[in-house]
């Protein structure tokens, strides 16, 4: 039998910077890549003398800080497995993913204590709870309980990182659960070197000079990517921001620590266009990034004329770790997510499963690559259905441009037909965008009186405006073809959204059901 190759993630990581350069800046410390070795070492230390063992989970509902960060390393270094979570969930979520994954140890946030006390009453199996700021009067499960400085205080003079292999399980990640219980993807140590020799490597030409500031957290694959991974490989520094992110928190602490790489999501950045933030808080940034939803072509212009910084969109997912199809730098295609990160294939694929060749033909992406998850945690048939042998089905709705580069469609479960007709929400979301008024929109699918399925925009008005439903619908009409104008519009205060910031379009279907079961005049 062959011995598999060793290898472990955390360590690949934590060797790649000069001892002495800054590793992580955070509003409480500083820390260069040495001290964050130690930090980390004796973490798994720490964790070790809990009694963890190999490939046990070690869940972490964590403000990202110096503590989350060596925590997931000292996790990966001790052998086990490290699960960052959700710290939007509510204690009752935090309890049924604590449950799922039958961690034995939660490390929590003092800002997330409450929901940390609610969980365990559904997670019986927590042996051990580590406390960052927190009080542990709240606790009285029957789980021991520690503090954060009790972990990293062991001595890790003897400590020696617990033997793994390429496949030995690293990291689990829960994915949103817009439409259903949240799953965990499990990824193999070698998907984190993966992700860090393609997308950062090859697309992002990540140096030691470059600094990273993610929107996104942690606990997020496209924020571990931006904040931990990537960073770290390059031996470059990673700027953590432990608070809720907001438009001038991030442009000011942009101006302050001068990154050089911007991580964020569609909705972020047309938040920071929506303030009053200085057009110059960018200004040492060489290229944003954005993925989790399509980049409208409008926001990547408006961004980009009063920024002054190109967006890079591209499309990732939990299940492949990170960005596998993006567009590149001096080479962007407004609108469209780009084209396949070297290392990755892509295709689309029919309703039948067969592979569509001609450009502009519309149908479901397929992508394989080197970070894929080996599949779902106990989700037998889930995982059967989207890990098809090489292949991982991503659920995306896209088609291939003339030019090479692909353009996203929505999910593919949201495609509509009008008339017989394929409708991408996408396209007209991005006309309604163009409208004065409007600040978002979602468009979703709505029966009519003959149960008929017809687009139908749900809309937040911009500041200051007011949604005329005529006025938009035939705003749409001459912008579009006729049959893909809305037949209804359904004004709303906010958008319901995921953790993640991805629109929850099955949450809009239930809510405009009703609006066209009354008869609709004919044109």
């Amino acid at each position: 039998m062959t011995v598999p190759e060793s290898f472990n993630a955390a360590e690949f990581l934590l060797s790649q910077g000069r001892p002495e350069a800054p590793a992580v800046v955070s509003p409480r410390r500083t820390l260069s890549y040495a001290e964050l070795a130690i930090e980390a070492h004796r973490v798994a230390a720490g964790l070790l003398e809990l009694g963890v063992r190999r490939e046990e989970r070690v869940m972490f509902c964590m403000v990202d800080d110096v503590e989350l960060l060596s925590g997931i390393l000292g996790a990966m270094l001790a052998g086990a497995v490290a699960v960052p979570v959700s710290t939007m969930v509510t204690g009752l979520e935090l309890g049924q993913v604590l449950a799922d994954s039958r961690a034995r140890v939660l490390c929590v946030s003092g800002e997330f204590t409450a929901q940390a006390v609610d969980a365990l009453t559904a997670a019986p199996e927590v042996a051990d709870v580590v406390l960052d700021r927190a009080d542990p009067a709240q606790f009285s499960s029957r789980a021991r309980v520690h503090q954060w400085p009790e972990l990293t205080t062991v001595d890790d003079m003897d400590f020696e990182p617990v033997g793994t292999w390429e496949d030995s399980p690293a990291l689990w990640l829960y994915t949103s659960g817009t439409t259903g219980k949240p799953k965990a993807a499990m990824h193999r140590h070698a998907s984190i070197r993966a992700v860090c020799e393609t997308y950062a490597r090859e697309v992002l030409r990540t140096v030691p000079q470059d600094r990273f500031l993610s929107v996104p957290k942690l606990f997020f694959a496209y924020g571990l990517g931006n904040s931990a991974f990537f960073p770290l490989a390059a031996g470059a520094t990673t700027l953590l921001e432990p608070a809720r992110p907001t438009p001038g928190s991030f442009a000011a602490r942009a101006r302050a620590d001068r990154p050089t790489l911007f991580f964020g999501v569609p909705t972020f950045f047309a938040a920071l266009l929506a303030s009053d933030v200085p057009d110059d808080s960018f200004s040492s940034v060489r290229y944003a990034v954005s993925a989790g939803e399509p980049l409208p072509a409008s926001l990547f212009t408006r961004f980009r004329s009063r920024f002054g910084v190109e967006i890079l969109d591209g499309i990732g997912s939990t299940e492949a770790l990170h960005i596998f199809l993006s567009n590149r730098p001096g080479a962007i295609r407004p609108g469209s997510t780009g084209v396949a990160v070297p290392g990755y294939r892509v295709q689309i694929r029919d309703e039948r499963g067969t592979v569509v060749e001609e450009p502009g033909t519309p149908g479901e992406l397929y992508v394989s690559g080197p970070s894929t998850a080996v599949g779902y945690w106990a989700r037998y048939e889930t995982t059967k259905q989207v890990f098809q042998g090489e292949w991982l089905r991503t659920g995306d709705s896209y088609l291939r441009n003339e030019d090479g580069s692909y353009t996203c469609l929505g999910r593919f479960g949201d495609m509509l037909k009008a008339g017989g007709i394929w409708v991408s929400p996408s396209e007209v979301e991005e006309r309604l965008r163009q409208h004065p008024g409007v600040a978002e929109v979602a468009v979703v699918a709505a029966p009519d009186a003959d149960g008929l399925d017809k687009p139908v925009a749900c809309v937040v008005a911009a500041p200051s405006a007011t949604v005329d439903a005529d006025e938009l619908i035939e705003f749409c009409r001459s912008g579009l073809a006729s049959f893909k104008r809305p037949r209804g519009v359904v004004e709303l205060a906010e958008l319901p959204k995921t953790a993640t910031g991805k629109i929850r379009r099955n949450v809009l279907r239930e809510l405009v059901r009703e609006s066209l079961l009354v008869p609709l005049p004919q044109s």
